[in-house]
This record gives C-alpha cells, sequence and structure tokens, in this order.
C-alpha cells in the first residue's frame, strides 16, 4: 500500500468517526446548556466558590466571571511554579525562574500551551499535574462558556442577559470534559500512553553520558491536552514522543480528540438557535477548509524534489516513520486550524509551502474548526462580516439569524477581527527590528524571519506550537509572547461578549423574500471567500517575507 493511499484511508477513517460522534455530542452540549438542573457536585462547588448558577448575568458581568476567574489561574500557576523547588513531588527540579513562570502561566490559561521549557527536564509532578493539567480543563471550559454565551445572544431577544458564567464553566467541566477525558484516557493507556508517579531512570548511555527518563501522569494530561485544544505536552517532543502517542492508531485517536468538540460544537449552536441548517452550513465551512488545507499539505509534503525526497517517498525530516508524512500531515494540520498546539513532527523540517500552510492555518484565526468554544465564536463573527459584505453589495440591512447587523455590532466585529494581527504583526516587526531578539534566530534569511513570525502568529492566537528553531527561552520572548497570549485571548473575548449583549437586547426580525438565506451553500462560499481574502489582505506581505520566499527559492 502506498503511503498516499493509506493517508487517505486514515482521513476516511477520521471523518467516518467524527460524523458518528457529531450529533450525539452537538445535541448533548446543548442539553447541558439549555438546562436548569444542577447536578449535586456541582452544588457543590457553586457553595464553595460562593456563587449562585441561577443569576442572570448581562455581559459586563459575564466578561468580569471570565478575566476575575482568569487572573486567579494565572497568579496560582504563576505561584506554584515559583516554589515548585520547595512542594513535595518536585523530582528534584528548581522553582521556575519568574520570566518563564509567568509565560507558562499566561500560556496554560489562555489555552495557549506555548512550552520555552523541556517539560521532562523542568516540571515535576505537582506543576504538571496540580498545575497545568487544571488548567487544560478549565481554560478550555471558559472557552466554551463564553462561545455559548454569544449563541444566546442570537437566540435570546429583548434581553441583555447572557446567562450565568460560573454554570457554564463548571458544567463545561463536570459535564463535558471530564467524562470524556476518563473515556479517552482508558483508550491511551491501552494504547501504550503511561500513567504513572514514576521518578527519574537512568536507562542507558547515550553519546557517552546517561540517558534518563521520568514517569508521570501522562495518559490523563494527554487526553485534555488535545480534548481542549490546549497543546502542552509532558515531554518536550510532545506528540511526537512514543510515551505520550506510541502508533499509528493512537495517532490518528488524538487527531480524533482534537476536533471532536469544535466540530460538535456547530450542532449545538444549531440546536440552540432553533436550526440545525444554519449550524450544518457552519460545519460545512470548517469542513471544506479543513479538508482543502490537509489536501495541500498533502501535496506539497510528497511532492518534495531532489534524491532525498524521492528515496524517502517525500519530506520525511522531522517526521516520525511510525506516522508517516500522511499522518504528520493530517495532526499538523489539525493542530494548526484549531488552537491545540499540540506537534507530532518539527514543522520547522516542512516544506517551505509546508511551513506556509500551518502558519496561514493560525492566521485564519484557527476557526476551521478551530479551537473548543473559540473556533465557534471566531467563525460566527466572520459569518457576521459576511452577511454584512452581502447587505452592501445589494443595498439592504444585514441580518444574521433575525438580528439586525447595525453599526455597533460591525464595529465589535471589526474590532474582533483586527486585534490579533496587530499583536501577531507589531511584535514580530519589534522582534525583526531590534538587536537581541535575533540573536535566539538559529537560521537566517526566509526562514529565520518565518521562525520569528511562527512563534508570534502562534502565541497571538492561542495555538502554542512552534516552528523549531528558536530559543524562546529568554526574557524579550517570555516576555512578549506571554503578553501576546493574554491580549489575544482575552481582548477579542472582549468584543464577543459585548457583541453578544447587544444582539440579546434586539427584537427579532421576521425573514422577507430579500433575507440572505444563510444555510445555503451561496453563503457557505461567500463565508469561506471572505475569511480567505481578509486572511490573505493582512498577512500576505509577511507570508511573502517568510514561506513564500523559501518555497519559491527551493
Amino acid at each position: 500500500m502506498s503511503s498516499a493511499l493509506a493517508g487517505l484511508l486514515q482521513l476516511l477513517a477520521l471523518i467516518a468517526a467524527l460524523a458518528l460522534a457529531y450529533r450525539p455530542l452537538g445535541d448533548y452540549m446543548a442539553r447541558v446548556y439549555s438546562s436548569d438542573k444542577h447536578l449535586r457536585v456541582e452544588k457543590w462547588i457553586y457553595k464553595a466558590i460562593g456563587a449562585n448558577p441561577d443569576a442572570e448575568m448581562r455581559w459586563t458581568a459575564y466578561l468580569r466571571g471570565v478575566l476575575a476567574f482568569s487572573a486567579v489561574g494565572v497568579l496560582f500557576l504563576f505561584g506554584l511554579q515559583r516554589l515548585q523547588g520547595s512542594l513535595p513531588g518536585s523530582l528534584g527540579f528548581k522553582s521556575i525562574d519568574p520570566d518563564q513562570a509567568f509565560n507558562t502561566a499566561a500560556s496554560f490559561v489562555s489555552n495557549t500551551n506555548w512550552q520555552s521549557y523541556y517539560g521532562e527536564q523542568a516540571m515535576g509532578h505537582v506543576v504538571q499535574t496540580g498545575g497545568l493539567a487544571v488548567q487544560n480543563f478549565v481554560s478550555a471550559a471558559v472557552g466554551i462558556a463564553v462561545a455559548v454565551a454569544l449563541v444566546r445572544g442570537f437566540a435570546r431577544s429583548r434581553t441583555g442577559e447572557l446567562g450565568n458564567f460560573w454554570a457554564d464553566l463548571v458544567r463545561g467541566t463536570v459535564r463535558i470534559l471530564i467524562p470524556l477525558s476518563i473515556i479517552g484516557a482508558i483508550i491511551l493507556v491501552a494504547c501504550g500512553v503511561i500513567q504513572n508517579f514514576s521518578g527519574i531512570h537512568e536507562v542507558g548511555q547515550f553519546m557517552g553520558g546517561h540517558q534518563q527518563w521520568n514517569g508521570g501522569a501522562v495518559a490523563s494530561q494527554e487526553v485534555i491536552k488535545e480534548l481542549g485544544t490546549n497543546g502542552g505536552g509532558y515531554f518536550n517532543a510532545n506528540s511526537a514522543h512514543p510515551f505520550e502517542n506510541p502508533n499509528a492508531f493512537s495517532n490518528l485517536f488524538e487527531i480524533f480528540l482534537i476536533l471532536l468538540i469544535p466540530f460538535s460544537l456547530t450542532r449545538t449552536f444549531g440546536r440552540m438557535v432553533g436550526s440545525v441548517k444554519q449550524g450544518y452550513a457552519i460545519l460545512a465551512t470548517m469542513a471544506g477548509i479543513w479538508l482543502a488545507f490537509i489536501g495541500l499539505m498533502m501535496w506539497t509534503e510528497f511532492a518534495g524534489h531532489g534524491p532525498a525526497f524521492q528515496l524517502a517517498g517525500g519530506a520525511m525530516e522531522g517526521k516520525e516513520t511510525r506516522f508517516g508524512i500522511a499522518g504528520s500531515a493530517i495532526f499538523s494540520v489539525s493542530t494548526t486550524l484549531t488552537s491545540t498546539g499540540a506537534v507530532n513532527s518539527f514543522h520547522s523540517s516542512n516544506t517551505g509551502f509546508g511551513g506556509g500552510i500551518d502558519m496561514l492555518g493560525m492566521q485564519l484565526g484557527e476557526i476551521a474548526p478551530g479551537g473548543v468554544g473559540s473556533g465557534l465564536y471566531g467563525m460566527l463573527i466572520m459569518a457576521i462580516i459576511a452577511v454584512f459584505i452581502a447587505g452592501l453589495m445589494v443595498g439592504r440591512t444585514p441580518e444574521y439569524l433575525g438580528k439586525k447587523i447595525g453599526t455597533r455590532e460591525i464595529k465589535f466585529a471589526a474590532c474582533y477581527i483586527l486585534v490579533t494581527p496587530a499583536l501577531v504583526l507589531g511584535f514580530t516587526a519589534a522582534a525583526m527590528a531590534l538587536s537581541t531578539p535575533a540573536h535566539s534566530m538559529t537560521n537566517s534569511g526566509a526562514h529565520g524571519f518565518s521562525e520569528i513570525l511562527y512563534a508570534y502568529t502562534s502565541a497571538g492566537n492561542n495555538n502554542g506550537s512552534a516552528f523549531a528553531g528558536l530559543n524562546a527561552d529568554t526574557q524579550w520572548f517570555n516576555t512578549t509572547t506571554g503578553l501576546a497570549m493574554l491580549l489575544g485571548r482575552f481582548l477579542p473575548m472582549v468584543f464577543v461578549l459585548a457583541l453578544a449583549g447587544s444582539l440579546a437586547e434586539q427584537k427579532p426580525i421576521p425573514a422577507s423574500a430579500g433575507t440572505l438565506r444563510t444555510e445555503k451553500p451561496l453563503f457557505t462560499g461567500l463565508l469561506i471567500g471572505t475569511i480567505l481574502i481578509i486572511t490573505g489582505l493582512t498577512y500576505f506581505p509577511a507570508l511573502a517575507l517568510g514561506p513564500l520566499a523559501e518555497g519559491l527559492a527551493s
């Protein structure tokens, strides 16, 4: 069997698994966020934190909840790292330096999971399990909560209330993320992923010295790392490490976990707004972009030129032989089109165009299907922009899901799509203009520029994957990427929740003969075109200096 055919069969199996889970999981999540009943364990949590889960919140109160909870998370995780040297289960590792502790705290609370450290050489069991893994759950739950609040903005009318943040946070964690993670962790352990609290072991000689490995609760962290589109690995090699991702089946299963909730949330959206066809239109947009990017990635990685490429059957540098080109291509596209950032190959070793595809996937805003929650609300923002453009072309007041898209709404949407590019391009320009950041670059020329651009694209879009070749453990990069992660996560949420509040206050507009049918394939095409044009106009000059220049030169 050829590698290309094997890749196609893997892709078909993945699509079939996602299709089987789409309807039951999407409907279940809609019931979770529409129910007015609370589980006993949830009542205990509300009592412990002093929250009233039945109190409705306007968008400002909902936002205060998001920001307050996340700020506490940053402070707690920062303090835990700074105290690591004094904690039990530290495996003898010292406390984390302040700049790296800030970067890591910002990274995991913002659902980015950018790592400027070697996990197995820096973090003990307490920080890994009690700090990082906990944030993998709750940061994902925050993203889903904000998406649900926006959906309620479309579904509700003549009220500014969007639900209760604390109820949405707890339900997302207790009823969705934890049960799925338990099932997924059992499957990963069966595949060979380790799960223990073992210490450091010497396993033999390596290059004249002793080689050491340490164990850990890897399976339980690996499953939420993928399911919550987090991406931070227990080991530095991330999902290329055999303790995290032992074989081809575990690789395909981890891709399935990455895509499961983001795709299924479109069904949840359709159910909550009362039209599953609207959910199908968003799903078709996400799936169309995802499949197109996988096709492009496979083509560029299989079609390498030169004797080395021909002997290996494609661009095998930086890829695990147990996954091959196809398994690596599907994984890299899925992880960069979501906010996961996990890697099973070195993206820097992709062909020039392959690295550009990974970068472009993040620059789209990670909306195809995007991160848990953030992918859905990012796509709905783009849908509002597309409806606005269509309204301008035909001279009608734009409407979406029975809500008028007026000046206020389009300003919020415009601010949303401008925040991340400003962070990415601004920090990239500063890093290239100053002398100190350039010392972290392993390569010069177009590839060196791509390293810097990729780092800030990953941080600003809350992805977390690294291009490799860049020494990011410096005060400059720890500080600037930390700021990019926090601002790239929470500034867009401000505009999303403000938009949700504005929509919820409106009265519904009945559909007429001139209303744009947003559940039809025509709108799906318009939406894809809008996404590509906005991204192209924003990032093409930067991409031309980096991956495109490298690809054309090879």
